[in-house]
């Protein structure tokens, strides 16, 4: 019975921690409408958007410059992108290139700055 016992206590003290799932993007931008919302969106270096079509017809993400792309999503359909630099972005619909917006991506204050920490 002590066997039983310790082998338990070892087997719960020395199980893997879990792996935390990914934090959920702090930014979602709705496609509905034929329009991208909120447009333009700011952020900072760093941040994940969340793409989601609202729409009953397919759209595409995708960056005037070709630095990101989207495969069509269908309705419902997500995608995500996180900014590692900051600038703004400009993008579009491929299947439909009349939609635009642009994301402003600015580098976080410092926490000096901001008496963060303090």
């Amino acid at each position: 019975m002590i066997a039983l016992l310790t082998a338990l206590v070892l087997a719960v003290t020395t199980a893997p921690n879990p792996i935390p799932a990914a934090p959920a993007p702090a930014f979602v931008v709705h496609i509905k409408d034929f329009a991208y919302a909120p447009a333009p969106l700011r952020i900072h270096v760093g941040d994940t958007v969340k793409f989601i079509n609202d729409d009953e017809e397919p759209h595409t993400v995708t960056a005037t410059d070709k630095s990101f792309d989207s495969t069509a999503l269908d309705t419902n359909g997500t995608w995500t992108h996180t900014f590692t630099k900051a600038g703004t972005f400009a993008y579009f619909c491929e299947l439909h290139p009349y939609m635009k917006a642009t994301v402003i991506v600015t580098t976080a204050p410092s926490a000096a700055l901001t008496g963060a920490g303090a």
